[in-house]
């Protein structure tokens, strides 16, 4: 059996909790930081599971180029969010 085979269910499932979890509360965070708002305990520790889980599946997203793009564009999000919380916390 090839990577890409015995990757297709966890690259499903990933993609499945990418669409219904990590994406709807990274735009809740994203809508949180922008109002000027900052970070509690509970968004970092979202935050920090989900930076943990992209270095955990990064051999995965080797194997499968055709998710770099997605994977690049929900980073770069996340990087939003962190950044513009960092500027919450200096303006606090």
């Amino acid at each position: 059996m090839s990577n890409s085979s015995e990757d297709l269910g966890p690259v499903t499932v990933l993609l499945q909790r990418l669409e219904r979890q990590r994406l709807p509360r990274a735009l809740e965070l994203k809508e949180k930081v922008d109002r000027g708002e900052r970070l509690n305990d509970t968004d970092m520790a979202f935050l920090k599971v989900v930076f943990a889980d992209a270095n955990h599946i990064k051999p995965l997203l080797a194997r499968h180029p055709e998710h770099h793009t997605l994977v690049s564009r929900v980073m770069n999000l996340y990087k939003e969010i962190m950044d513009r919380a960092l500027e919450n916390e200096k303006a606090s």
